[in-house]
């Protein structure tokens, strides 16, 4: 039972249930407000016998604010190699650890994929609460496509190496989402004229916070917008897939998505290529389709 016990636990039900099983919970935390935390999280947290977290100073003032207490460890990059043994032996022993990121969902851009496998291969529970995620968020708000899309984590921070993981995106069918630091976004855009042409994309910042801001437009005028003036906060920018820059005519459309089938796609495959190619609205393509291929394979 936590300090305080039933009285304190009155003020919050998500502690009053019993203990959960033992294993790693992969907790989702707020990326900005706090009201975007979830029941399980806190019942989870409540309870948790460790939180291993990328900054102890960060989940601890979360901790505070959620009022909630829980026994913290480093978990982060420069000291997972030597944190992973401890954590796996208080796994085996029976307890609950939870694992959390600085902000949103642990596995995105954190080294917890290696304490995950290892839980896995030594048949330790692994349970995933989702919540927050600005990959996620980004890609909601920026109004571009979303059928199909691929998460690129963060670009070389070196202009050559950025655009040479760019062109390596270049021809993906999908939409792509980065992180990226403030004071490089306005290069990493300049690269991604450079490299991917003048697509529709989207830059969002402070994410679900106070100042949140979502900049939409083609690449170029956002990278003229950020050259000189980098924005605030944390940052990620969604990138419409090839095509959209130049979507063409309803005659282009349907041209993709004859070429699409002929080469033995469903409709329904054809369509989604084609909408994620183009930037167009999924079902306004499928309708498209439909209507070119009725009677056709649409599976």
């Amino acid at each position: 039972m936590e300090p305080g016990g039933d009285t304190e636990a009155k003020g919050r039900p998500w502690a009053r249930g019993s203990k959960p099983s033992a294993g790693l919970y992969l907790v989702a935390t707020p990326i900005g407000n706090l009201g975007d935390i979830t029941l399980r999280a806190l019942e989870v947290l409540g309870h948790a016998d460790l939180v291993a977290c990328e900054d102890t100073r960060v989940t601890g003032r979360l901790m505070q604010l959620l009022g909630l207490k829980a026994p913290l460890t480093p978990y982060h990059d420069h000291n997972a190699d030597k944190a992973r043994p401890a954590l796996l032996a208080r796994l085996g022993r029976g307890e609950v650890v939870a694992l959390v990121s600085d902000a949103g969902t642990p596995m995105v851009s954190d080294p917890g994929f290696k304490l995950v496998r290892e839980c896995i291969e030594s048949d330790i529970p692994v349970t995933a609460l989702p919540g927050a995620s600005a990959v996620l968020t980004a890609l909601q708000l920026s109004g571009i496509a979303s059928e199909r899309f691929l998460f690129a984590g963060f670009l070389p921070s070196k202009g050559a190496a950025r655009r040479g993981a760019l062109q390596e995106l270049a021809q993906v069918p999908a939409t792509l989402v980065f992180y990226e630091s403030p004071h490089r976004t306005g290069e990493s855009l300049a690269d991604m004229v450079t490299v991917l042409g003048d697509r529709t994309g989207a830059v969002t910042r402070e994410l679900t916070k106070l100042h949140e801001e979502v900049a939409r437009g083609p690449l170029t005028e956002l990278a003229a917008k950020f050259a000189s003036i980098p924005p605030r906060g944390e940052v990620a920018i969604v990138v419409s897939g090839p095509g959209a820059a130049m979507a063409g005519t309803p005659q282009d459309m349907e041209g993709r998505l004859r070429a699409e089938v002929e080469n033995g796609l469903s409709i329904k495959d054809a369509a989604a290529l084609v909408a994620a190619e183009t930037g167009h609205p999924r079902r306004d393509v499928y309708a498209t389709a439909l209507r070119l291929f009725r009677g056709g394979n649409e599976e």
